[in-house]
């Protein structure tokens, strides 16, 4: 029988891109987004069965209705990837997109991660992958403010998860994507240019599809940022910040 894989945010970037790989694979799909037809172009073009499931996830009930269209089936990945960034000074940014961004980046992610928890821990087996960002590894992001404090909860919750499910001999992985910045429409929705060059969605999937066969809590893509992480965890935190916002603000388009 294949194997049933989940994916939100898949009508763009990383998403479309792990339905890409794991079509490839053999994988069967269910392909969530808030842009059916991107979705049925997307799955035009593979190679496996995929079912197109539009969905506003920055809405509880629409989370819920996922969670209730999985129940009874059996899902052995989910990948947790519905998520946008934006870019500015905090004064200066939009409330409302804001507000927006931590429906889909915390609230919709926490949803999904509990229910969908409980669904693999039910079924004694499965993967869920948080696609988080080296942004949550940081402890803060000036001029991004607002999407790296979303991330470093998906950062936070995850990590804990996946240590509650070790703890009790849980055949069921959990573990979180933090890419650095990678060349996908995140750009134009967050109004940034990134100040370091991107990697590729292609690269960036290989390299979680790797770290979920090995049971990696936390996989940070490209061997350049991760160095930068593990490097920045012995910086002073005020240097950490000031060197963050530094880097932030050549982003700005303005």
């Amino acid at each position: 029988m294949p194997k049933f894989a989940v994916i939100t945010g898949a009508s763009s970037g990383i998403g479309a891109e792990f339905a890409r790989q794991l079509s490839a694979r053999g994988y069967e799909l269910m392909l969530v987004a808030r842009r059916e037809e991107r979705l049925r172009q997307l799955g035009a073009g593979l190679t496996t069965t995929c079912e197109i499931f539009p969905a506003d996830l920055a809405k509880k009930s629409e989370c819920l209705r996922l969670v209730k269209e999985l129940q009874g089936r059996r899902v052995d990945l989910f990948i947790n990837n519905a998520g946008f960034g934006d870019c500015g000074m905090f004064l200066d940014t939009d409330l409302d997109k804001e507000l927006e961004m931590i429906s889909v980046n915390v609230r919709a992610l926490h949803i999904l991660t509990k229910q969908v928890a409980r669904i693999l821990c039910r079924q004694g087996h499965g993967a869920l992958l948080n696609v988080g960002s080296c942004a949550g590894l940081m402890p803060a992001g000036p001029y991004m403010a607002t999407y790296y404090a979303t991330k470093a909860y998906v950062v936070s919750l995850t990590s804990a998860v996946a240590e509650e499910l070790r703890r009790k001999n849980s055949a069921v992985y959990v573990g979180c994507l933090c890419p650095g910045p990678v060349n996908t429409e995140f750009n134009s929705v967050a109004n940034v240019k990134f100040a370091l060059h991107g990697i590729t969605p292609e690269f960036c999937v290989r390299c979680a599809l790797q770290g979920i066969r090995k049971h990696k809590t936390i996989i940070v893509p490209g061997r350049a940022v991760a160095l930068g992480m593990t490097a920045g965890r012995f910086l002073p935190r005020p240097l950490y910040i000031k060197i963050a916002a530094l880097q932030q603000k050549k982003k700005l388009y303005r």
